[in-house]
């Protein structure tokens, strides 16, 4: 059995870095992105908490490496994904499948970011 959380990173890119900054910081009210960035690649980090449980990831603009729809999906968390569903439209989003129940283990959306990407959010509610 693990000890660990499967995910360990995750990397979600973008085309315009302040545009999707913007996005993630409304939408799930988050603090300071930490930049990791080096060489040609422009890192922004998610904030996290050192050994917290969860995986935490970042922002990536790198050339090769291009936004949008059809890779892999990223779910974070929420108390209430109608909240940030509601933001992500406010914020220059799009829902693509709106709140729903998954049975016995909560509830899910979809929404498209401002980059085109598209992410999952889960709640328990």
């Amino acid at each position: 059995m693990r000890d660990t959380n499967v995910v360990g990173w995750f990397e979600i890119y973008v085309s315009d870095m302040q545009r999707a900054i913007k996005f993630y910081e409304d939408v799930f009210q988050l603090g300071s992105f930490t930049d990791f960035s080096f060489g040609g690649e422009q890192i922004m980090g998610f904030p996290w908490v050192e050994n917290g449980a969860y995986a935490s990831g970042a922002l990536v603009k790198s050339e090769g490496w291009n936004p949008g729809k059809g890779g892999t999906t990223v779910y974070f968390n929420s108390a209430d994904c109608s909240i940030e569903e509601s933001r992500a439209l406010q914020n220059g989003g799009k829902v693509v499948s709106p709140k729903h129940a998954i049975g016995e283990h909560g509830f899910v959306c979809i929404i498209e970011d401002s980059e085109g990407n598209v992410i999952g959010i889960h709640s328990s509610q």
